[in-house]
């Protein structure tokens, strides 16, 4: 364990101890209190849009052809819920995608000095496993990704917050068993690559990316400088293929970054290479001053969070509406859009209420069918994304009467039958689907 991190909970009777504290004493988890979904609808009528889709997995057939009504499809219920006793905001919540089938579902939340990991079980149970906590305690933790290690398989989880520092744990030998110092400020988002669980995209308050492998410890390149973000970094999101990079900031701008170009990938393969005990040389990063495609046009405020639909992209401000566009014309591929192209297509909005605060991140399932986010008095809006025109998608909105403090995060687990959503009150709140 490095000194500067501390386990909570280790033993079983501790963890039963912590789980008393954690519990909620209001008994919001009673079966006469279970939130419902409350309300389906779709969004305003926007003008039809047609677009090229055609390399969007699951997407081919939005904008073309008659549009039928649909209802959502999906049903959630609350069925638990329980308060970490620090009290402070949870800022992230992640489920580990990368856990085997029949294997207990997991997920971390982060929030004040801490990351706790807990695990999913039936009739709505969920069981606290371990609690790590930071001895500085101004660390805030504002968000964290999990991967796996290729030689043992053991699950990883990164962690980082206002100290801007990386820090990757193993909960099965329960340590902390690396950490990165690189950024100049505060660490907003973690997001490891697809296809190379050794990739590690972090963006921070400094205006910058870094792309880290951590296999070999090495800084791969950094995103920022000369045509970089202006302000800090609130998010960004790797695409299906792990070859381009989305991100966002409070200068209002998304720029695209490619990583398939023959000089990124030079550079990850010799950050696999490089062996600092055969040189007195630090690993050259790759300084990365000019995007690939920038635009202001989507949003008027802080973008705060974007992610990768198909060769779409989704994005959200503090203005109630999440934005589905694609960079370049209607008809152009993504991957020949010019450099000093500044054109956008937006093809729908998916509108919500009460959510004008920033950092407030959506979430999608894994087979991308789903969109989840929640708002600043506890509203959970659910999206049907299996509809052939997405400004037509379906909405459902979750409630509990016990919910009221802004959801900052929520994530699906991999089957999509639990979505779990963090709040500033240090809540937990777990909705099962309805099948």
């Amino acid at each position: 364990m490095m000194a500067d991190v501390e386990m909570m909970a280790g033993t079983e009777a501790n963890k039963q101890r912590s789980m008393d504290e954690l519990s909620n004493p209001d008994g919001s988890g009673d079966e006469s209190d279970d939130g419902v979904s409350t309300g389906s609808g779709a969004n305003p009528d926007r003008p039809d849009t047609p677009t090229n889709t055609a390399f969007a997995p699951g997407r081919k057939s939005w904008c073309k052809g008659k549009w039928r009504a649909k209802k959502c499809k999906f049903a959630f219920k609350c069925v638990n819920s329980l308060k970490e006793d620090h009290g402070q905001p949870l800022f992230g919540v992640q489920f580990n995608w990368h856990s085997k089938e029949g294997d207990p579902l997991v997920f971390a939340t982060v929030g004040s000095n801490r990351v706790t990991l807990y695990e999913c079980h039936s009739q709505g149970e969920v069981r606290l496993m371990q609690s790590y906590v930071d001895v500085e305690a101004d660390e805030n933790f504002y968000t964290c990704a999990w991967t796996y290690d290729r030689n043992t398989s053991h699950p990883l989880l990164g962690i980082a917050g206002s100290r801007g520092i990386i820090r990757i744990i193993n909960p099965i030998t329960m340590q902390c068993v690396k950490h990165y110092v690189g950024h100049g400020n505060a660490i907003n988002e973690l997001k490891f690559h697809p296809r190379d669980p050794n990739l590690l995209l972090s963006v921070s308050k400094d205006h910058a990316l870094r792309l880290w492998n951590i296999q070999t410890d090495t800084m791969v390149a950094v995103f920022g400088g000369v045509e970089g973000h202006r302000d800090e970094v609130l998010s960004a999101d790797f695409d299906l293929y792990g070859d381009k990079i989305m991100s966002c900031g409070m200068d209002h701008s998304l720029k695209l970054w490619r990583l398939d170009s023959e000089r990124m990938q030079r550079a990850i393969r010799g950050s696999y290479e490089y062996n600092p005990n055969k040189t007195n040389r630090p690993f050259p990063s790759q300084k990365v001053h000019y995007p690939d495609f920038s635009t202001r046009d989507i949003h008027r405020n802080y973008v705060d969070c974007v992610r990768w639909l198909g060769d779409l992209i989704l994005s959200k401000s503090c203005e109630n509406a999440i934005v589905c566009w694609k960079p370049g014309k209607m008809e152009e591929d993504v991957d020949k859009i010019r450099v000093n192209d500044s054109n956008v297509t937006i093809l729908g909005r998916f509108d919500y209420t009460q959510c004008d605060i920033w950092y407030m991140r959506f979430a999608m399932d894994f087979w991308q069918k789903m969109l989840a986010l929640g708002n600043q008095v506890g509203k959970l809006f659910v999206w049907d994304l299996e509809v052939e025109d997405p400004h037509k998608a379906k909405c459902s909105t979750l409630a509990h009467p016990k919910c009221i403090s802004a959801i900052r995060q929520t994530s699906f687990s991999r089957d999509s039958s639990v979505l779990i959503a963090v709040c500033d009150d240090a809540s937990i709140w777990r909705w099962d689907r309805l099948r």
